[in-house]
């Protein structure tokens, strides 16, 4: 018999997700494949093994989902929306269990975990509220006696393939939205946070069942990338929502598009911000530190890029390197932390190949990227990375807390600066002079779908759009008109008028009843 890991840590996964009503499995060690091995990576030990997900099971998720599609989309919304606002207040009772889960397997600080929770409450009151707005529109028609309007109406199944840095955020996005649009959700977690996705599971079919709602409208799998493929292949799934590399998103797209489905990408973000001479420095540094080194740089909104000008930049750098050197890394659970765990090894090696390619690039190294302590975890120093020019080093997304910096003389340059890597998720810059704040938000300035005006790249709120451009993948989720995505569009032409009058004055045939006689 092969058993949950029987470590401290292990314990207080298994406590946490016993409290949000979920079990895990008993795995026999020689039936079937083999099990999925949840690990954390404060210490690398085991949580727990799981059941991974065949393709029988896929095919069972999305009939499933299907025919609960079927009865949803005729649910009325706000009725739809109560199972969310249900769901919203069971993640409020079960906060601190749910950021457990996700300290555990993501690694983040305690802070972090529950502001992630926070967000997916958020979601969810921001998507009851949705409900009963789901609003169309009415034009005018040219025909007399005519009326023109558009309405928006359920989409079908969506499934929602999440990565490891945020595991229960995104997915909040996409779910809660999804449901009060009338589309049931096929959530495919990252392989290696299946235990927050098992609680979330959980308390959303609590939520279905309180509410009275079909079954079915939930449905999570467990796996590798084979599981994500036979979803992204399925026919039946109307929208697959997506959140990964770049090379991921290259993988999805096409197979989504060659059988006509809608694809919601938010791929790899490589993040800067600008610096100007007005700059408020106190401001921008504090700004600067979290974006940069939170979630140990394991953020796709994470800080990666600082564009300091030229007669500043040497001030500007010294006091991150100092600001990093006082930062406390460590133990994500122990009180005064504040950069935790990388998920894994290979984080690591991606880190440390990517401060040696800048070290040969010219960069300098001013503070950071050593190893703190050895074993299976792998806890890593923020580094400053001082570069003479924008190399293909600087211009590659790492996802690791690497903030290279580089100077600019002019204004123009600055943005040439910001905007020539192929990513374009989030943007920001610091300055006081309202002439450089208006021009980073111009058409010709930041090309990326967040642009920030003297706050950092990371920690967007849910209730404007949260997406971006170039190889980002231009998707939308959360908030502003994001539910757009989830529905379809159908105009409407009602006649009234007993006259049958063609749109552009177009003539043909019989104008009356009486000429066809």
């Amino acid at each position: 018999m092969t058993l949950p890991g029987t470590g401290t840590l292990a314990g207080r996964a298994i406590a946490a997700l016993g409290r949000c009503g979920a079990t895990l499995p008993t795995i026999a060690g020689d039936a079937g494949p083999a099990p999925l091995t949840a690990r954390t990576p404060i210490d690398g030990s085991v949580l727990a093994f799981l059941h991974p997900s065949t393709s029988a099971d896929v095919e069972a998720a999305v009939t499933g989902a299907h025919d609960a599609f079927l009865a949803w989309r005729t649910v009325p919304a706000p009725k739809r929306g109560s199972v969310v606002r249900r769901l919203g207040e069971l993640l409020c009772e079960h906060k601190s269990d749910l950021a457990d889960l996700v300290t555990l397997e993501a690694g983040k600080i305690r802070s972090e975990a529950l502001g992630e929770v926070q967000e997916m409450i958020d979601i969810c009151e921001f998507a009851t509220g949705l409900s009963r707005q789901l609003y169309g529109r009415t034009m005018g028609s040219e025909r007399p006696g005519h009326r023109l309007s558009e309405t928006w109406h359920p989409l079908g199944v969506v499934a929602v393939i999440t990565a490891f840095n945020f595991p229960v955020a995104v997915w909040s996005w996409n779910t809660a939205l999804a449901l009060v649009c009338g589309d049931p959700v096929v959530w495919k977690p990252s392989e290696t946070t299946p235990l927050t996705a098992m609680a979330c599971d959980t308390l959303l079919r609590r939520a279905t069942t309180e509410t009275a709602a079909p079954d079915g409208l939930h449905h999570v799998l467990l796996g590798t990338a084979v599981i994500g493929e036979q979803l992204v292949d399925d026919p039946r799934v109307a929208l697959v929502s997506a959140t990964g590399s770049v090379r991921m998103g290259r993988a999805v797209a096409p197979r989504v598009a060659a059988r006509f489905g809608r694809c919601l990408l938010e791929l790899g973000g490589n993040n800067a911000a600008v610096v100007t001479a007005s700059a408020d420095l106190d401001l921008a540094v504090r700004g600067i530190v979290f974006a940069a080194a939170g979630t140990a740089g394991q953020r796709c909104t994470t800080l990666r890029r600082l564009i300091v000008h030229r007669s500043i930049v040497d001030d500007v750098t010294d006091r991150i390197a100092g600001a990093y050197r006082q930062l406390t890394v460590g133990n994500p659970f122990d009180d005064g932390v504040l950069v935790g765990p990388l998920i894994s090894g290979a984080a690591y090696h991606a880190m440390h190949a990517a401060l040696d390619t800048a070290r040969a690039d010219g960069g300098v190294v001013v503070t950071g990227g050593e190893r703190v302590g050895s074993g299976e975890s792998f806890y890593v120093t923020p580094a400053v990375v001082r570069m003479p020019e924008q190399t293909a080093i600087v211009r590659a997304e790492t996802f690791a807390p690497i903030l290279y910096v580089l100077a600019y003389d002019t204004f123009d340059e600055a943005i040439a600066l910001h905007n020539g890597v192929p990513q374009g998720l989030s943007s920001a810059i610091f300055t006081t002079d309202h002439r450089e704040a208006e021009g980073f938000l111009a058409a010709d300035g930041s090309d990326c779908g967040i642009a920030n005006v003297n706050i950092g790249t990371s920690g967007a709120e849910i209730g404007g759009a949260f997406g971006g451009e170039k190889e980002t993948g231009g998707g939308r989720e959360s908030g502003s008109d994001a539910w757009k995505s989830y529905m379809r569009r159908a105009t409407n032409t009602v006649n009234y008028s007993g006259e049958l009058p063609l749109a552009q004055g177009v003539e043909f045939g019989p104008r009356s009843p009486d000429d066809f006689a």
